[in-house]
């Protein structure tokens, strides 16, 4: 059983994409999947109105303070009902967002409710699933169980504690609930040794009770293979810059991201090359997006050559994103602290060269294939802009070393050691 936790969400983040890769390659080593869900839905017996009900979970109401509040208090485990996908919905509409899965399972508003029996007495909260399944993985930090099964745990990093700053998480409840997850887990799973270093460190587990799986990147060979032509058509009609005439960035726009640096050495390169930010903001962005919310979309002034445009999109469906990825001249990632840093595996496998931090988990992922940076240094982030943007032989050997180096994370690397850690537990 994976959660679905992420996946749930309206915006995707690294993290639901992780959720869903695992799925898959869960389904590949043969194991039957389900993954849990937490959405309000339709509380319901009748099985057509649960299926309408987790599909139209976003216009559901929670229910009444006393039950809702009732609900968080229970020290009784959490219910999940299957819900059945008989095709009576229509649900393409989800397709891309949907896991691998055998079996979808919905306990309403478990996450949540999850979280606040935590910080109300410190407890996790067992659910109980029509079927037991043998090993429950849970992609991120819940305190959350499955009685009787073999419980793994995600941690994709320590940002909350690393970089205090740049987050809105209590603290104090982050990191309690980090040692009682350290304490009960039957094993946890990260996805670098930069992170893994960090778990060992800041909550004192045994390292033989880590692993390090890394991640993986899989796009569809219909993205893969759309002709060049076609790319910058897509490319021009969405941004109106030229392919291979361009920056870009793309994620959430929060600190650790350092798009405010980005944009500040950007402004002082004096480059005419535009530069393309794809990303919703998240949480705390404001004094790093001043500058940004003055330029931004914004074209020069007539004959003022002394600088470019800078274009930002808050939101691009996945084809549009990877044609903007395969389109760009550079793929811009100097970002204060990553996990894993997926964008930089996903630049290098479509081919574009990359700027990343010389920092955290990205050395790890880019090795000698992506300019690196001192992601605080904003003179260095405009020296390697100008470099990248000057030198088409420097873009061209990190465009090869890229696909070389993405192909030490490829699906099938990736499946083989998720194989080797499900065996020591099934």
């Amino acid at each position: 059983m994976i959660d679905g936790y992420n996946l749930g969400l309206e915006k995707g983040t690294g993290v639901a994409t992780y959720a869903r890769n695992l799925s898959y390659e869960v389904g590949r080593l043969g194991h039957r999947t389900s993954v849990l869900y937490g959405h309000q839905g339709l509380a319901a017996r009748e099985p057509l109105l649960r299926e309408i009900g987790f599909f139209d979970s976003g216009t559901a109401k929670r229910q009444g303070r006393l039950r809702d509040l009732a609900g968080l208090l229970s020290p009784l485990a959490s219910r999940a009902a299957a819900v059945p996908v008989t095709g009576r919905v229509v649900t393409r509409q989800f397709g891309a967002r949907l896991p691998h899965y055998d079996t979808l399972y919905n306990a309403t508003d478990v996450f949540r409710r999850a979280n606040g029996r935590f910080h109300a007495w410190g407890r996790t909260t067992a659910v109980r699933l029509p079927v037991q399944p043998d090993l429950a993985h849970w992609t991120y930090p819940l305190p959350l169980r499955v009685p009787g099964a073999a419980n793994l745990f995600t941690l994709h990093d320590l940002v909350p504690l690393r970089l205090p700053y740049t987050t809105l998480d209590d603290k104090r409840r982050y990191l309690a609930l980090l040692r009682t997850i350290a304490r009960t887990a039957d094993h946890l799973v990260t996805v670098s040794e930069c992170s893994r270093r960090d778990i060992i460190e800041l909550t004192g587990i045994a390292p033989e009770r880590i692993t390090n799986t890394y991640q993986a990147v899989d796009i569809p060979a219909r993205y893969l293979d759309t002709p060049e032509e076609q790319v910058a058509r897509e490319v021009e009609g969405a941004i109106g810059a030229g392919y291979k005439d361009y920056f870009l960035f793309w994620g959430s726009i929060e600190p650790k991201k350092n798009i405010g640096r980005i944009v500040e050495a950007y402004m002082a390169s004096g480059l005419t090359t535009p530069l393309v930010i794809v990303g919703a903001r998240a949480w705390r962005a404001e004094g790093e997006l001043r500058l940004l919310d003055a330029l931004a979309n914004g074209r020069p002034a007539k004959g003022d050559v002394r600088r470019g445009r800078i274009i930002q999109l808050p939101y691009a469906p996945f084809g549009l994103l990877v044609s903007l990825i395969r389109g760009a001249k550079a793929a811009l990632f100097p970002s204060l602290y990553e996990g894993f840093g997926l964008p930089v595996l996903e630049a290098m496998l479509l081919g574009t060269p990359v700027l990343c931090s010389n920092t955290s988990s990205l050395p790890e992922v880019a090795g000698d294939a992506a300019l690196a940076v001192d992601p605080y240094d904003t003179a260095a982030i405009g020296a390697g802009l100008r470099a990248l943007d000057a030198d088409a032989d420097l873009r061209a050997d990190l465009a090869r070393r890229g696909l070389v180096q993405a192909a030490l994370f490829s699906p099938d690397r990736y499946r083989a050691r998720l194989a080797a850690l499900y065996e020591r537990f099934l």
